[in-house]
């Protein structure tokens, strides 16, 4: 008793923990947990417009046809809708701004917010931040670190952007203004993502949220961009913002000014938002469920179904908005082309051989495929996280059967990514179709090339459900077995890649519809390689411990 209050003693007054204490640590155990990841998505996303400025001067080798790039794309509504205005693509370096300005935001945007949501909701549900908490760091070091890491990541990709750009012959001032511009959404994302990760509870939701708000600008600054008269719609959206810039054309700096003033209210709401709730919970209260299940969950497939079908109807509907988007721009597609025979060709070997707009569909159907892929294995490795999250166990210790868990989830595997092409599909068809004022034969031609594309997506899948049941431990790798694929497919043809390292993508194997000869034989060989890999992932399931 003597010992045990004497301790007590000793230990009364101590002051606890800083809110900042053992931010450093955090900080170097989040950059070990992605030492692989971020450092791919620096790679792919600085490379991307170094290649582009390459490619230019081969396209475009006439300043007559560079001229007139700018007068016949930027009164062109459709093709602004997407890639937004073009200031100036005289020039390698403004048209590369043009061509990536929006997209390339959009991708690093995201990365931002999955890493962000990675390391503070996700570090919560799991209940590794309760570990975390009982020790002596502070309440506020885990978002810091996460906020440091995210937004140290997009100011590092877009300095090591206006480098790469540098390097491959254009302006400093508007490199560093274009990789800036790229860093300005990055984080204003990023404290997108810390005010939602302190308002859902689960980090599914935290992402559903910050994605969405991504989607909504994106369409603000399309609105903006291409509507006569609604010009100051495209100032609401941060992705508006980085266009206004007007890297290669006028750098604009002072435009950096509204970005990083939004992205420090954010934060600072993120910080005041954090000590308001109890760790764990959402600010935003989460909904009871009933007393007793539904009988509909009395079936694995059912509990499948409730576990995908909130992620499957977020994927479907941005499906159609793509098949849409790109089925309105298909008609228009001879102006982004121009004169350039270089660029034709180039067009023509990614997605087709009969005419510019059938190369242009085939090569959207292509990439449609591709998204696809990226779904399949989302959902192939949501099997991963219910075994890791020890949600497996109780589930297999009653009557149901590892074959029939499995077969539960696959149907969203395989039948998901399926609906996601066809979606796409039917959608692009159709608009295009109407664009053109054939709506049988534009339809049914886009239609068959999507749905062309699923013996390849399959083959992604089945290679991430080969690794959860063959070697769990290193599932997650599967993002980088289809990331290899992606980049093999997108950029191969433009590099001038050899067909060996081409045939290496499953994609490169199928018919590019509409616009060449079907032939069935590939798509029956993807399906056995498909069949081959999901047969293996049942089967090392089957045979191996849980968890």
């Amino acid at each position: 008793m003597t010992a045990a209050a004497t301790t007590d003693t000793r230990t009364v007054g101590k002051p606890g923990p800083g809110r900042l204490t053992g931010t450093g640590r955090l900080l170097r155990l989040a950059l070990r947990r992605d030492r692989v990841a971020l450092p791919v998505w620096l790679l792919v996303l600085a490379s991307i417009p170094a290649i582009t400025v390459g490619e230019y001067a081969r396209l475009y080798p006439d300043p007559a046809q560079r001229a007139a790039l700018t007068r016949s794309l930027g009164g062109n509504p459709s093709i602004t809708l997407l890639y937004g205005p073009a200031h100036d693509l005289s020039t390698a370096g403004g048209f590369t701004a043009w061509r990536f300005g929006t997209l390339l935001p959009v991708f690093l945007a995201l990365v931002c917010v999955f890493t962000l949501t990675r390391h503070t909701r996700q570090e919560e549900e799991t209940g590794r931040q309760e570990l975390l908490a009982s020790t002596v760091v502070g309440r506020a070091a885990p978002l810091t670190a996460a906020l440091l890491l995210s937004a140290g990541f997009g100011l590092l990709t877009g300095l090591v952007t206006a480098g790469a750009l540098t390097v491959s012959g254009t302006a400093v001032p508007g490199s560093l203004a274009f990789g800036l511009g790229l860093t300005s959404v990055a984080w204003v994302f990023t404290g997108v993502a810390a005010v939602t990760a302190q308002l859902a509870e689960y980090a599914r939701t935290a992402n559903g949220l910050a994605g969405g708000a991504l989607g909504v600008t994106f369409a603000l600054r399309g609105i903006g961009d291409s509507a006569d008269g609604f010009t100051w719609v495209s100032w609401l959206s941060p992705i508006g913002w980085s266009t206004r810039i007007q890297p290669f054309a006028g750098n604009r700096w002072w435009v950096l000014l509204v970005p990083a003033v939004v992205a420090v209210a954010l934060v600072v709401t993120a910080f005041v938002l954090r000590p308001r709730r109890d760790l764990g919970l959402g600010l935003l209260p989460a909904s009871l469920g009933p007393a007793t299940a539904s009988p509909r969950l009395r079936t694995p497939f059912a509990l499948a179904s409730r576990l995908h079908r909130g992620m499957l109807l977020g994927w479907v509907v941005s499906f159609a908005v793509f098949g849409a988007l790109f089925g309105a721009l298909a008609s228009d597609v001879g102006d982004i082309v121009g004169d350039s025979a270089e660029m034709r060709a180039t067009l023509a070997r990614m997605g087709g051989s009969e005419g510019v707009v059938d190369a242009f569909l085939a090569t959207m159907a292509n990439f449609a495929g591709m998204v696809a892929a990226l779904f399949a294995v989302q959902a192939a490795l949501r099997m991963r996280a219910e075994e890791s999250a020890v949600r497996l166990e109780p589930l297999l210790a009653t009557g149901v059967s590892r074959i029939r868990w499995i077969t539960g989830h696959l149907g969203f595997v395989l039948g998901g990514s399926a609906a996601l092409v066809g979606t796409a599909g039917a959608v692009m068809g159709a608009v295009h179709g109407l664009r053109t004022g054939d709506v049988d034969g534009g339809f049914g031609d886009v239609f068959v090339g999507c749905l062309a594309q699923i013996p390849a997506v399959w083959v992604v899948a089945g290679t991430a459900v080969a690794l959860f049941g063959l070697v769990p431990r290193v599932a997650p790798g599967a993002w980088g077995v289809a990331a290899v694929f992606v980049l093999i497919s997108l950029f191969g043809p433009v590099l001038n890649l050899g067909q060996a390292v081409l045939n290496l993508s499953p994609f490169d194997h199928v018919p590019r519809l509409p616009g060449a000869a079907f032939t069935a034989t590939p798509l029956v060989w993807l399906t056995v390689v498909a069949a081959a890999l999901l047969t293996a992932g049942v089967w090392g399931f089957r045979r191996r411990d849980v968890g």
